[in-house]
C-alpha cells in the first residue's frame, strides 16, 4: 500500500465499519460499528476534520498496561480507537500518523451487497 487509506467493511453483525490504514498499510484507527453505510461515511469525514486537532486525542492506558488513544469530535464522542502500544512513544507515533495521515486519505469500500 502507497497511500493512507480509509477501508469500509462489513462486521459479521450486519453493522459497518472502517479502519485507517497508513501509507505502510498498518492499521492505525478503527470505528465502532454503524447501522448505515452513510453513518459510517460520515465517521469518516469525522475522523478527516478532527485528526489535526491534539485536543481530541485522549491518551488511554488499557488494563493490561498497554497504551492506546481515542480519537473524539468536538462533543466529545469516540469516532475512533487505536491499537495497542508498548510504549507511550509509540502511541505518540500513532497519533501523529493518523493527524498526518487521516485528512488525506482515500477511502476503499470493502462492502458487498446482498444477492436476492
Amino acid at each position: 500500500m502507497s497511500n493512507p487509506k480509509f477501508q469500509i467493511f462489513n462486521g459479521t453483525n450486519s453493522q459497518f465499519y472502517f479502519n485507517l490504514k497508513s501509507a505502510n498499510g498498518e492499521k492505525i484507527l478503527s470505528s465502532e460499528g454503524y447501522l448505515s453505510k452513510t453513518s459510517c461515511q460520515n465517521g469518516i469525514d469525522s475522523v478527516k476534520a478532527n485528526a489535526p486537532y491534539d485536543s481530541r486525542y485522549r491518551r488511554q492506558v488499557s488494563s493490561n498496561n498497554q497504551y492506546y488513544f481515542v480519537l473524539t469530535g468536538a462533543n466529545g464522542e469516540v469516532i475512533g480507537t487505536s491499537e495497542t502500544y508498548i510504549t507511550q512513544q509509540a502511541r505518540e507515533s500513532g497519533i501523529d500518523a493518523v493527524k498526518k495521515d487521516a485528512p488525506r486519505a482515500s477511502i476503499e469500500d470493502l462492502t458487498y451487497q446482498k444477492a436476492y
